[in-house]
């Protein structure tokens, strides 16, 4: 019987269990590497990030012609990118 269950050997089990052992670390390699930023340790998306702001500026610029939007709405712009910033985000 241990003929048959021979490919079970110590030298098969011990390349096999390396081998196993090796892909799991390979797969939890990046969730280690994440690192949580301490002004957004919540891990808000930079979609979710400032609803606030970004409500205010993308109702300004529905509000407004393209030609005008860019100046009327300029200092909402700035407070959502301040916003942004202040999240870590780079815009």
């Amino acid at each position: 019987m241990v003929s048959v269950l021979g490919f079970g050997s110590s030298s098969s089990s011990s390349s096999s269990v390396s081998s196993r052992s090796s892909s799991p670390d390979v797969a939890l390699a990046p969730s280690a590497a994440k690192e949580v930023n301490p002004l957004n340790p919540q891990g808000l998306k930079p979609c979710c990030a400032c609803p606030e702001t970004k409500s205010k500026r993308d109702d300004c610029f529905l509000k407004f012609p393209a030609e005008e939007a860019t100046d009327q709405c300029k200092q909402l712009v700035q407070a959502h990118q301040a916003c942004m910033r202040s999240y870590g985000f780079k815009v």
